[in-house]
Order: structure tokens, then sequence, then C-alpha cells
């Protein structure tokens, strides 16, 4: 399981509401349509051709608990504990509840500053200040991409250790 000793490592967020305090209707939907998918997969395929850190999109509808428990339980549902340099990032939503969570690996947490996420969380957070899920959610890996490959750049025989497709989970 990952280690969350470094509050700044694993950065939640609260996806705000509109101004008529209602969530859009574009997040309540928990799978994207085929465009957007290939969106993120691209954007995280794109990421990881300059670093040799892995990352990965977890979805689901609702958090029934602590968003950093359950971003952390999926990280470790989907292997991420297992890269090599256990340099994995799971960026997890829960888009009715509206909280997001960035969950770095013990390779990442080693060693990054202590505001590592936090551009990345408020990045997100301006676009999902207006009902842009997709376009938060690239930014979050693209940015993540960029931070990535400063501390862990893409070596020659470097492959693809996790999928990325999409991570869509059903709440249990």
């Amino acid at each position: 399981m990952t280690k969350r000793n470094r509050c700044n490592q694993n950065i939640i967020g609260v996806i705000p509401k509109n101004k008529n305090n209602q969530c859009n209707p574009k997040q309540k939907m928990a799978i994207f349509n085929e465009e957007e998918q290939l969106r993120i997969r691209n954007a995280i395929a794109d990421a990881e051709r300059h670093t040799s850190g892995q990352l990965r999109v977890c979805i689901e509808k609702t958090c029934s608990e602590n968003v950093l428990d359950r971003a952390a339980k999926y990280f470790h549902r989907l292997d991420m504990h297992k890269t090599k340099l256990r340099n994995g990032v799971l960026i997890y939503v829960a888009v009715v509840d509206r909280k997001f969570a960035i969950i770095g690996d013990a390779g990442i947490n080693k060693a990054v500053p202590d505001n590592f996420w936090d551009d990345t969380k408020d990045d997100m957070l301006e676009h999902f200040k207006v009902g842009n899920l997709v376009e938060g959610i690239v930014t979050g890996i693209e940015i993540s991409g960029e931070h990535l490959q400063k501390y862990f750049p893409h070596k020659k025989g470097d492959t693809n250790e996790l999928s990325d497709d999409i991570a869509f989970m059903d709440g249990d």
C-alpha cells in the first residue's frame, strides 16, 4: 500500500458546483464518450513518453469514504505499487461527490519537494470550476508528466508497466 506520510504528496480537492449550486450534468456521468476516453488515454501515453513514471486515472460516481483512503485503495487494487521504480501516480475522481485526489507512490514521495502536486491540483480545479471534467483530468496528466520527467526521465528500455485505460470503478 502507498505510504501517505507526507500530506503534500497526496492532494485532495473538491470539484465546485456551478453558480446554481448544482453539479454540472456532465460531471454526474461516470462514463466518458469514446472521444473523451481516447483523449485521456492519449494524454497518458504522451506524458509517459518523457518519463519512466506511470500514470493512471480512476473514475467512479461516488466516494463512500475519505477520498485519500479511497484513492489509496484503488492505487493498490490497480497494482500501481508494483512498478519497478515505485513511481506511479493515480488521479482519482468521484464525479457525483465532486472529490478528487492525486496519489504518488513511495519512489516519488522520496524524490520530490513538499509542494510537488499543488499546481497540478490548482490547475485541475480551474477546469473543474467551469464544468470541464475531461480538460481538468488531461491537464492533471500533462502537468504530472512534466513534473515526473524532471525526477524520473524516460530511459532507453523503459516499458509501459500499467494500462493507459481509464479505470472505471463501481464503488465496492
